[in-house]
């Protein structure tokens, strides 16, 4: 009787170990295949790292443990968020050349200093840098009253004469 007492406590004892390394077993599979699926898009590193732990065991969890991803595809995703938001923070914004605030595209003054940033397009009233003398939307030639004065045409006045008798000049 005793025999069959210490019989039956060893096949307990044996199921019991075999059903819990066949949990151990299938819980590090099912942990690798949706670690590497959160961490690769590519479906034969899926079914490798998988088939590796399943083989191995315990030696294949570690080997996938060393060549694993560093990161998830949900981190990789956060970090090009992060990155996209630095640059757009970096990125040049204009700013006003009076009092170096601020400015936005579609301004024609600066509002804290009054300094003239854009002038409309005399033909199609579209905004255009100060510095351009033909309008890139509607290529009208824009008059400026900033050009140097050597190119402008100004009317010539007449020569003045000396009458002699009356001492004007004319």
């Amino acid at each position: 009787m005793l025999e069959e007492t210490v019989s039956g406590f060893l096949l307990f004892l044996a199921s019991a170990l075999g059903a819990a390394l066949t949990a151990l077993w299938a819980g590090m599979a099912i942990w690798t295949w949706r670690d590497i699926r959160a961490r690769s898009r590519d479906g034969l590193a899926h079914v490798t790292a998988t088939a590796l732990v399943a083989l191995l065991n315990v030696v294949g969890l570690l080997v996938y443990l060393m060549l694993r991803p560093r990161e998830t595809l949900a981190e990789a995703y956060e970090r090009s968020l992060e990155e996209e938001a630095l640059l757009q923070g970096i990125e040049e914004k204009p700013m006003c050349p009076g009092c170096g605030r601020p400015t936005q595209a579609a301004w024609q003054v600066c509002p804290y200093c009054h300094t003239r940033l854009r002038k409309p397009c005399l033909q199609c009233h579209q905004l255009l840098e100060l510095s351009w003398t033909l309008c890139p939307y509607c290529a009208t030639v824009q008059v400026t009253d900033t050009a140097p004065r050597a190119r402008r045409r100004m009317p010539q006045p007449a020569p003045l004469e000396y009458v002699e008798g009356d001492g004007e000049i004319r």
